[in-house]
């Protein structure tokens, strides 16, 4: 059953922003960009450096530690599917946003 993360109001990033989401045992980064939300793992796959605070160019975030540059929409490394960081859904619903963590079992 999928689970349906509740983001704060106050965590909400502006346009051009970015938001880290604690949540059980993960952390989330939460991109706004253009007024459209992406989320991610936080944990770069490559040696678990952080991506909510890497550089942000349109939907591509660069990892701060090792320059590895990764699609927001897919999780995918830029050029490959090689390497992906885990990417999330996010929906709004009655004005309240949640970050939609996908179990196992509903994954296509």
């Amino acid at each position: 059953m999928n689970r349906r993360v509740p983001v704060p109001a106050g965590k909400l990033p502006q346009a051009g922003g970015r938001a880290l989401i604690e949540f059980e045992s993960k952390s989330l980064a939460l991109f706004n960009v253009e007024g459209d939300l992406f989320a991610i793992d936080d944990s770069c796959p490559h040696q678990g450096a952080s991506l909510c605070g890497g550089r942000l160019e349109g939907r591509v975030i660069q990892c701060g530690a090792h320059g590895l540059r990764f699609d927001l929409r897919s999780g995918y490394l830029l050029n490959s599917t090689q390497l992906k960081v885990a990417s999330y859904p996010v929906e709004v619903v009655d004005g309240q946003t949640f970050i939609v963590i996908i179990s196992e079992e509903s994954a296509p």
